[in-house]
Order: C-alpha cells, then sequence, then structure tokens
C-alpha cells in the first residue's frame, strides 16, 4: 500500500463506496441463503447431499441475491449515467416514485448473469468438499 495513497485517499476509498454494501448483500444472499436452504431442505428430507440438491439450493440463493442486489444495481446505475440526479437520495426518492417495481428493473438480465455462476460455484464447492473432506 502506498502511504501517498493512504494520505490522499484513505482507507474509506478503498473500503467505502457503494459497492461495497452490494457485495456484503450478494455475500449474504448467496452464501447464508445456500446454506440456509440446503440445512432446511435436507432437513425437511426434500432434496438429497446430492447434486440435484446442490443445483436446487444453489438456484435458490442465486435468485435470492439477485432480488437482494437488484435494488442497489437500479440506483448505482441510473446514479452513473449522468446528472439527472443530484444525489443518491434524490435517485432512491425518484425511483421510489416511479413505483416499488423500478428498483427491480433489469432483474431478468442480472439473473441470467448471476444464477448461473452462483450454481457453478456452490456445485463445484460441494464435489470439493467430497474429494478433499474437512477432518
Amino acid at each position: 500500500m502506498n502511504a501517498l495513497w493512504l494520505l490522499s485517499s484513505g482507507i474509506n476509498a478503498e473500503y467505502g463506496g457503494p459497492n461495497m454494501g452490494r457485495a456484503a448483500l450478494m455475500n449474504i444472499g448467496q452464501a447464508a441463503f445456500y446454506d440456509q436452504t440446503k440445512d432446511t431442505l435436507l432437513h425437511w428430507e426434500v432434496i438429497g447431499d446430492n447434486t440435484a440438491g446442490h443445483f436446487t439450493c444453489s438456484f435458490i440463493a442465486g435468485t435470492a441475491a439477485t432480488v437482494i442486489t437488484q435494488p442497489f444495481d437500479v440506483v448505482k446505475t441510473r446514479v452513473m449515467q449522468g446528472s439527472r440526479y443530484s444525489g443518491v437520495i434524490q435517485c432512491i426518492v425518484a425511483t421510489a416514485k416511479e413505483g416499488p417495481m423500478s428498483f427491480f428493473k433489469g432483474f431478468v438480465p442480472a439473473w441470467i448473469r448471476l444464477s448461473p455462476q452462483t450454481i457453478l460455484t456452490w456445485i463445484l464447492l460441494e464435489k470439493l468438499r467430497k474429494v478433499f473432506p474437512a477432518s
């Protein structure tokens, strides 16, 4: 880490901003929903601890992550597009006036992008857990 950078920008510039909150919510949506869904569905014996069960749980996790992060993506995209809004709060208020579903514009493309990645990640992780079990 460069001392000049630290003096001029600081830690907040590196670890703050709108993407940090989105990244945290994305991880919650993927990791927490995957584990909770897997535990619940295994307990209810709806799925087995196999590839089909892992696919189901990761599909749900990818969908949950998209639902959680989409409003942040819409606001971030609108703010970054130009001078239409003077800030994030004005953008949130203006978007809310369009109706609650306006926060979910572009949901399908976002879901199509995120879900396959989530599914592949968790299925691969489960395969690796079987090959390299925790002792």
